[in-house]
């Protein structure tokens, strides 16, 4: 989830890059890019979400809210075609709204009742686990900065570092590890549901980088903290979450338990995707062993209680679950990708949101879209889940919509930009990439599809061309400490630099869970294109020369032909290869987050079979220059093939598609 449980363009983008490089290897053609969902912020508000005059707007008159979050909730739910959908917002310990929308089943006619119908509220299920750790560091059996190996008993992290893996590194998402999820993170088969220990053992991602230098959303540290929960307190996971936060909140309505436990199954809401103009009822999505990142199915009014808990540091309705100054702890700084922006507290990550200092969290399954957030300051909280074919306006336009009216943005005074500013901005520019990826596994060539980035110099008007963060390229000026704002919009970036004062990365203030780094040059998506198409258009004109010359090629001696048909076996076996991978896993992409299709295993035989004819190559041009085959220009062209194949070889293990590397 990107926010949430899965990166939701995860298996899309995938199938969607290897596409891209069949029909590159078909057509010339400039492949369609595909943006990280999380990169999707609302940059101008909509013409329902204007705030009204000032002093006009106040929780305080609940018939107003009614009515406000009804018109923006069933102007979105009809305009994005969402089935179900659930708000509910608190303030000063009661709930002060609550609505549900549409069907929980489609078939039997079921509204949805806040009170009881259960959404898949995917990552933020996390907050229970981080809330379950904080009680045991309440309790002295866990410590924030303990290598977290202490208390693991069926595997160990890896000492790739000298710094260890701590539970603060864990809760921060600033562990170091890569980023997975195809073959297990998700599956509709309960037969394939994992225990955690097991699933986290199988599965476990290498360290890319030292603990506490970047935070890049883990859905493997939430699961790990889980694992860690069941262990040292020696209770399971959900009988843990369920004795020790759900039955004190009185939150009869919600479970982290998979299946769902059987008095609660006639409460679930059905997941639907829309296909053809109807809504398309989809089965239960199993977390499996990652489910304390993501497995929770909630009411939205047992939600609230979760919302009035933290907002009162740890109790509800004379229950505690949290010590004040435990609570205190988990809704403080701990981690920042850039300390002038917001940061990564315990579990929670903090958002500015039109000045106002809020946490929470978003979650995200295949098909419920959720979101959580608190506003400490004012005692006021609000959730929101809903299922259908919207995968994230209407939860940004509701939000948006939300604070406009109740907590206007205060005007933001840009000054001029520095006389020298089109020189000093140049060390800004460039292509970044948020660092939630694969690094090792076939996971990776998904960022083939993924457009990086992209920051630009605008020098007449002082200001930074910023694509790749919203729904188009938006213009960001520098207010001071090496903050830049949006200029029509909310967001706020600021630039990493080392002590050589060499930029490194990008933090976008919104996403405080997700890092960036540099893109490395050979790991452009567009070069990778151009590769692929100049290597396409060499290993036609083989083709073509073979077709059309073919009576020349009869007539060579042996050697000189054999050289010959070998380069046009090696320029079938290109196009043959990424056919066959786009299609295989095109087909298989709405399986691959449950498993890695026998299909996809065998095509990936292909890559290696195309690296041995590419050494046959090699041997063969080196004797043609030695031994005089064909004319000169002959020469050329067949060590320009050469050249091609040796460069597609390179394209295959830079994009982990050289063996069978899953998670």
């Amino acid at each position: 989830m990107d926010q949430g449980l899965i990166n939701r363009p995860s298996r899309l983008a995938l199938a969607v890059s290897l596409g891209l490089c069949a029909s590159s290897a078909a057509a010339a053609q400039v492949p369609t890019q595909n943006r990280p969902a999380k990169a999707v912020l609302v940059s101008k508000t909509t013409a329902m979400s204007q705030p009204p005059a000032a002093g006009q707007a106040t929780l305080d008159d609940t018939a107003a809210l009614a009515a406000f979050l009804d018109g923006v909730m069933k102007t979105q739910i009809e305009a994005l075609h969402v089935s179900g959908a659930v708000v509910t917002v608190v303030k000063d310990g009661r709930v002060i709204y609550a609505h549900g929308f549409g069907n929980a089943n489609i078939a039997s006619g079921t509204p949805i009742d806040p009170e009881s119908s259960l959404f898949r509220i995917g990552s933020i299920t996390k907050l229970f686990t981080w809330t379950a750790v904080m009680q045991l560091v309440e309790q002295g059996k866990l410590n924030l900065d303990t290598d977290v190996n202490t208390y693991l008993r069926d595997f160990k992290i890896p000492n790739t570092f000298s710094q260890p893996v701590t539970m603060r590194a864990l809760m921060t998402h600033s562990a170091g590890f890569e980023d997975g999820a195809l073959g297990y993170l998700i599956t509709e088969d309960s037969t394939k549901v994992p225990p955690i220990a097991v699933a986290l053992k199988d599965h476990m991602p290498a360290r890319v980088r030292p603990p506490l230098t970047l935070s890049a959303y883990s859905n493997y540290s939430a699961a790990l903290a889980g694992l860690i929960v069941q262990q040292v307190s020696g209770v399971p996971y959900n009988e843990y979450i369920k004795r020790n936060i759900l039955d004190p909140l009185d939150m009869k309505y919600g479970t982290v338990q998979e299946p769902l436990p059987a008095a609660l199954k006639a409460d679930s809401v059905t997941g639907y995707t829309r296909a053809n103009g109807v809504f398309v009822p989809k089965p239960f999505e199993y977390v499996g062993g990652f489910r304390p990142a993501g497995s929770g199915a909630m009411s939205a009014i047992a939600m609230t209680h979760f919302m009035i808990a933290h907002l009162q540091d740890g109790q509800y309705n004379g229950a505690r679950i949290l010590q004040a100054k435990t609570a205190e702890l988990m809704h403080s700084s701990a981690f920042a990708n850039n300390p002038k922006l917001p940061a990564m507290d315990l579990g929670f990550y903090q958002q500015n949101m039109n000045g106002q200092h809020v946490i929470g969290h978003e979650g995200d399954t295949q098909y419920f879209h959720s979101a959580m957030f608190l506003i400490p300051d004012k005692q006021v909280g609000i959730f929101l889940s809903y299922t259908g074919s919207a995968a994230g306006p209407l939860r940004a336009t509701t939000l948006q919509a939300f604070f406009d009216r109740y907590f206007p943005a205060p005007p933001v005074t840009i000054p001029p930009a520095p006389v020298d500013f089109a020189q000093t901005a140049q060390k800004f520019t460039g292509a970044f990439r948020f660092a939630r990826h694969s690094y090792t596994k076939f996971d990776k060539a998904e960022l083939l599809a993924q457009s990086p980035i992209s920051v630009s110099v605008l020098p007449k008007t002082g200001r930074l061309l910023i694509s790749g963060i919203g729904g188009e390229p938006e213009q960001f000026a520098p207010v001071g400490n090496g903050i830049f704002q949006q200029i029509e919009g909310h967001e706020q970036v600021g630039f990493t630099q080392d002590s050589a004062g060499n930029v490194t990365r990008l933090s976008v203030g919104s996403l405080p869970f997700m890092g960036t780094e540099r893109v490395p040059w050979n790991e452009i998506p567009s070069l990778g294109h151009i590769v692929l198409a100049i290597s396409m258009l060499l290993f036609l004109s083989t083709l073509t020369t073979w077709y059309y010359r073919r009576q020349d090629i009869r007539a060579m001696p042996s050697d000189r032909k054999r050289a010959f048909r070998l380069s046009g076996i090696t320029a079938i076996w290109f196009f043959a290869t990424f056919i066959a991978l786009g299609s295989v896993v095109t087909a298989a992409a709405s399986s691959l987050g449950s498993g890695i299709p026998t299909s996809l295993k065998v095509a990936l035989v292909m890559p290696i079979i195309f690296v041995l004819l590419t050494i046959w190559m090699i041997v063969t041009a080196i004797q043609a220059w030695l031994r005089g085959y064909w004319g000169a220009g002959w020469r050329v062209h067949f060590t320009l093939v050469t050249l091609a194949a040796i460069c597609v070889c390179l394209f295959f293990n830079q994009w982990n598609l050289l063996g069978w590397r899953f998670g």
